[in-house]
């Protein structure tokens, strides 16, 4: 059994031999027959084949015979003869194909295909050149049968079927296969092409875009950047450049007050160089391919880097939705690995749709940086507040008094504390104590703290819940009393009441207020001194909501909603942008509004009334909202070191001392507290003063009281109320009106 296994291995070895042998010794003649074949159809000369001379036919007498009836059968597919011979051998006779690939069926399949592809290509040939070489013999048969019932085109469309469906036949190519490999290739050749008109286009719009905002804002392509970084640097960096800005930066003080030194402050860290120009363009590149893989068409037409976030301008294309392109916001960062993308559907005067991609690396924004620059500088309101960088690396100041209040919100960490000491800072380096007072309230006892004892404040830093209800109420009747003053001078505001002070004193007839006493004999009112405008920063709301609640809502709504001509202003944060602290009818009187980073749409909405605000990056990224305007600016905060506020608060405190005003926080929280005191025998101080004067003229009013003894209107409110308490006074009729009926305590 063995040896008849080895036997037939043997005989095995040796057929595959022999069959290898002989396919090889085919593959040779049949290549040296088809050179044979193409020689002698390359060098046929008909003349010399008619005359009998082999000659002149490099492949003799044989190869004239066979070019001059090859010509005639098939005209010029007569090179299709050495064509296939070649290509079928080395298809069949190669030595590299298997053994199974032989097939006989096959073989005769694509034979038959070969036919077709001769016979049909001398058709073709025939029909479209007649007269001439054309294809033979072949072709004339097939002409004259064909042309005479299709017609031309008819013959020439039947032919061209039968020849595709020989080549199939012969090579198995599929059509429709290259078909879609041609299509593919020619989307790949226009791509290529389009990258070339794009890069164009790019470098157009981008000295078009410069030209056209080089005056304004100098948005554009990332060259665009260049004249920001040299005016920062100019303004900023140098360390002389402040020297010559500083004296005429802050509005000089009314009464020789002392500015501190923007010296005190840091100068801004050395700049980081911004994206190249071809990063740029890769990043716009990408993003337009990302677009594109949502089904989004659009054109990046100009890019603004800036010290934090980039700006994209994407031009949709046609019938494309601005929210299409908002909805794709998050799968646009992850996309693109960045860490967050905010959306500007509307473009203020543009078509185009702004997306906000955050930098690998954000440069810092410093306050002193603001505080140098000219935009600052050439800003003459004192309560002028500097608030960072746009997105395109410019200062961004604003004016509070316009404003005329301030809400502030965001999340724990993201950067509100900071933005509070550097608008606060931002005032001091502007307004000396007899332009500017502030009145700060800071539940926490920490982020204000710092600034007790400088002569701006009207009292210490309000710490107590309760005192800083009173500090409200204070401010209350402090805007009443100032109404009735400008009412007096017919002023409308605090600015034409001081104005009208400082040209009587100049006159030398300073003007004075109502006049006081008896009725019928009136003494001449006190002489009127300029009101300086009053800031209250309130640091936490949500504290005193929790504490005082609707009450104090009242409060900040009757002062924001008349306390602007008064001269009023407030600042107000909180962490928690909650419709239970950030009220509607709070929020109906603050129409600036500052949004900071946040955890949800839904505080997005409650703090600026807009999403958007969750997708910021922290660290004093903000939305800003200007008053009178729907449009958010994107700002990156100043960031001021607590070193920093430590030096200012040091230096103004050693040009003078606070000057505090007790009333602000004396006034009673509510009636019943009142009450209560005059019940447990707490008299106030200036009992004694009140009787005197109201049994001495027999008036009982509490506005009489309250000009008598300068106090507030709470305070001459509860001495009226001891009074009625200890029966000097009676209670009052329907008329409101009191009789002084005497009495002791």
């Amino acid at each position: 059994m063995r040896a008849h296994r080895i036997s037939r291995q043997v005989k095995a070895k040796e057929r595959t031999w022999l069959e290898r042998a002989l396919r090889e010794g085919g593959l040779w003649l049949c290549l040296g027959l088809g050179l044979l074949m193409f020689a002698a159809l390359i060098s046929h000369v008909p003349d010399a084949a008619e005359a009998g001379l082999g000659g002149s036919n490099l492949v003799g007498i044989a190869g004239a015979a066979f070019a001059g009836l090859a010509f005639a059968l098939a005209g010029s597919a007569s090179y299709l003869f050495p064509a296939t011979v070649i290509g079928f051998s080395a298809w069949y006779l190669a030595p590299s194909r298997a053994r199974d690939d032989w097939s006989w069926p096959d073989a005769g399949v694509r034979a038959a295909g070969l036919v077709l592809v001769v016979v049909c290509g001398c058709g073709l040939l025939e029909i479209s050149a007649r007269g001439g070489l054309g294809g033979g013999d072949i072709g004339i048969w097939l002409d004259d049968i064909l042309a005479p019932v299709l017609g031309d085109m008819g013959a020439w469309v039947v032919l061209l079927a039968l020849w595709m469906t020989g080549i199939t036949l012969v090579t198995g190519l599929s059509w429709v296969g290259l078909t879609q490999a041609t299509g593919h290739l020619t989307l790949r050749g226009l791509g290529w092409l389009w990258d070339g008109v794009y890069s164009g286009l790019v470098a157009l719009f981008s000295l078009v875009g410069r030209r056209e905002r080089s005056p304004t804002r100098g948005r554009g392509r990332a060259k665009i950047a260049r004249p920001v970084r040299k005016r920062r640097a100019a303004a900023a960096a140098a360390p002389k450049r402040p020297r010559k800005i500083e004296p005429d930066m802050p509005v000089k003080p009314a009464t020789g007050g002392h500015l501190p030194s923007l010296s005190l402050l840091s100068d801004p860290p050395p700049e980081t160089s911004l994206q190249s120009e071809s990063v740029l363009r890769d990043q716009a590149r990408r993003l337009e391919e990302k677009l594109q893989e949502f089904g989004v068409g659009a054109t990046v037409v100009a890019v603004s880097p800036g010290p934090v976030v980039t700006l994209f301008e994407v031009q949709p294309a046609a019938g494309i939705r601005a929210s299409r392109i908002t909805s794709l916001a998050s799968d646009l960062a992850r996309s693109l690995m960045a860490h967050s993308v905010r959306v500007v559907e509307s473009m203020p005067g543009k078509s185009t749709v702004g997306l906000e991609i955050a930098n690998n690396e954000r440069m810092l924004v410093t306050l002193g940086e603001i505080l140098r620059s000219q935009t600052y500088a050439r800003a003459n309101s004192n309560l002028t507040l500097g608030l960072g960088k746009d997105i395109a690396g410019h200062p961004v100041v604003d004016d509070l008094q316009k404003m005329p209040h301030l809400l502030v919100a965001g999340a724990t960490g993201s950067g509100k504390s900071v933005a509070i000491n550097a608008m606060v800072l931002s005032l001091l380096y502007k307004s000396s104590p007899e332009e500017v007072r502030m009145i700060m309230i800071d539940p926490k006892m920490l982020e204000l703290s710092v600034y007790e004892g400088i002569p701006h404040l009207l009292c210490p830093v309000v710490t107590d819940v309760s005192e800083a209800a009173n500090a409200l109420r204070w401010c209350v009747a402090e805007m009443d009393r100032r109404y009735r003053l400008m009412s007096w001078v017919k002023t409308r505001s605090v600015e034409g009441f001081n104005s009208r002070l400082a040209v009587a004193r100049e006159s030398g007839e300073p003007l004075r207020g109502p006049p006081e006493g008896d009725e019928e004999e009136p003494g001449p009112g006190p002489e009127l001194e300029p009101l300086p405008r009053i800031v209250v920063v309130i640091d936490e709301l949500a504290d005193l909501m929790m504490v005082v609640g609707k009450k104090l809502e009242t409060l900040i709504a009757r002062l924001t909603q008349k306390a602007r001509a008064a001269g009023l202003h407030l600042i107000v944060a909180t962490q928690r942008p909650s419709v239970d602290v950030i009220t509607g009818l709070i929020k109906a009187n603050i129409p600036a509004r500052i949004g900071f980073r946040v955890a949800s749409q839904v505080d997005s909405r409650t703090i600026l009334d807009q999403v958007g605000a969750e997708t910021l990056l922290g660290k004093g990224d903000m939305l800003y909202l200007p008053p009178g305007s729907g449009d958010l600016l994107r700002v990156h905060g100043a960031f001021v070191e607590d070193g920093e506020v430590l030096k200012v608060v040091a230096e103004l405190k050693r040009t003078g001392g606070p000057s505090y005003d007790e009333q602000v926080t004396q006034g009673p929280v509510e009636s019943e507290e009142a009450d209560a005191a005059g019940a447990n025998g707490e008299v106030d101080e200036l009992y004694p003063q009140a009787k005197e004067i109201v049994t001495e003229t027999g008036r009982a009013s509490i506005s009489y009281v309250q000009r008598r003894l300068r106090v507030g209107y709470n305070r001459a409110a509860r001495l009226i109320e001891e009074l009625e308490r200890a029966g000097v006074v009676s209670a009052p009729d329907g008329r409101g009106e009191r009789q002084v009926v005497g009495g002791t305590e």
